[in-house]
């Protein structure tokens, strides 16, 4: 199976779209620190409606993950509805596509959650649930107490796929420091 091209406008508009569905609370207020933090954003095209019993497991884990990256250190941030999570938010033309943002103090931060905690053996069975998209993650520099929107999420998933990792976006593999030089990892690929 080849890989997907997610769309990315908004549904009838053909421009980018946000919603007011993300949970802001004063519960993440306090764990805002240094001048800068790293946002991120990743999209997933299931194989089925989240509803489905092909996606129960997924759904099943999403609550113990999020717990997970709520304790995790450095954590900020993560966009969720009243639910605990993202699925409902469908800021895509594909309205099948999933999405899920999330703020954190450090890159390395980030990375531990993403690469060595409980997330990595969800990740490992993604292909049991999710289509290949070539253009699924994008990371960003933020102003320390700035948190991203979903419409801006769209924007740099969209000038990733068009010009490659800058640093406007960019990737783990492929990733900017604040100084805007690259910094190319191999350390960091996807376990699965």
């Amino acid at each position: 199976m080849g890989e997907a091209s997610p769309r990315w406008a908004a549904p009838g508009t053909g421009q980018p779209t946000s919603t007011g569905a993300a949970n802001y609370g004063p519960r993440y207020a306090s764990r805002i620190g240094p001048e800068f933090h790293i946002a991120q954003v990743n999209i997933a095209l299931p194989l089925a409606p989240v509803d489905t019993p092909l996606l129960a497991e997924f759904v099943a884990a999403l609550d113990p993950i999020n717990a997970i990256a709520d304790r995790s250190p450095g954590f900020v941030w993560r966009l969720a509805t009243e639910d605990g999570n993202a699925t409902a938010i469908r800021p895509f033309e594909d309205e099948r596509l999933l999405v899920n943002m999330s703020v954190w103090e450090t890159l390395d931060d980030l990375a531990a959650f993403v690469y060595r905690s409980g997330h990595t053996a969800v990740m490992r069975r993604r292909r049991e649930w999710f289509e290949r998209i070539a253009f699924h993650i994008a990371l960003w520099w933020v102003p320390a107490g700035q948190l991203p929107s979903v419409s801006d999420a769209v924007v740099r998933l969209a000038h990733l796929e068009e010009h490659g990792a800058t640093p406007y976006a960019f990737t783990f593999r492929r990733r900017f420091d604040l100084d805007d030089a690259l910094v190319v990892d191999d350390e960091l690929a996807c376990p699965a």
